[in-house]
């Protein structure tokens, strides 16, 4: 039910956004040079690798790395602004649709995250799609605490149902949480 209900949703998420994630694509082009869409290598689900699509936030040239670790001084205006709206999230509705992410799980880390990677793998925390949203992001758990995010994404897993993910919906989009932190 959780995949079905995950396609449905970034398929019509998808028509119904194009209009909001075009505009979002003509002000990041127009703001910053660059492209707007800003595809970086994640750990999914086994561990398998995937391409994570999400708006663009920081300047050209950013060092790859996790947010907890960038400088906020590399994040552009308008992504700020994204960021702080949750709208830089909105191309990962492809990977939902293509099976690579879900609408709720643990958020994808980076595939150079060793201490995350090996702290979820300890608790088969790789069991599950990672998602768009979460509870550790709603609780302002980010990979900084390879731990404490660990144990939040079991606890998911542990207790997750439909409802709950709504729950967590819901929440984000009514701006709950602040997913990674940015160092300043």
């Amino acid at each position: 039910m959780k995949r079905t209900f995950d396609f449905l949703v970034s398929a019509v998420g998808l028509i119904v956004l194009a209009p909001v994630m075009l505009v979002i694509a003509w002000l990041i082009a127009r703001s910053s040079p660059g492209g707007a869409l800003f595809v970086q290598a994640r750990v999914g689900r086994s561990e398998k690798p995937f391409d994570c699509y999400k708006f663009r936030t920081m300047a050209k040239g950013a060092p790859v790395a996790g947010s907890h670790e960038v400088s906020g001084s590399w994040i552009t205006p308008v992504g700020r602004r994204l960021r702080s709206l949750k709208l830089d999230e909105l191309p990962q509705l492809y990977n939902v649709l293509r099976g690579d992410m879900s609408l709720v799980g643990p958020r994808p880390c980076l595939p150079n995250q060793a201490e995350v990677i090996a702290a979820r793998r300890a608790r088969g925390v790789f069991d599950v799609r990672p998602g768009i949203t979460g509870i550790a992001q709603l609780a302002s758990i980010d990979m900084s605490t390879p731990e404490k995010l660990a144990e939040a994404d079991r606890r998911y897993i542990d207790s997750r149902t439909f409802w709950g993910d709504l729950r967590i919906i819901a929440a984000t989009a009514l701006g709950r949480g602040s997913g990674d932190a940015v160092t300043r």
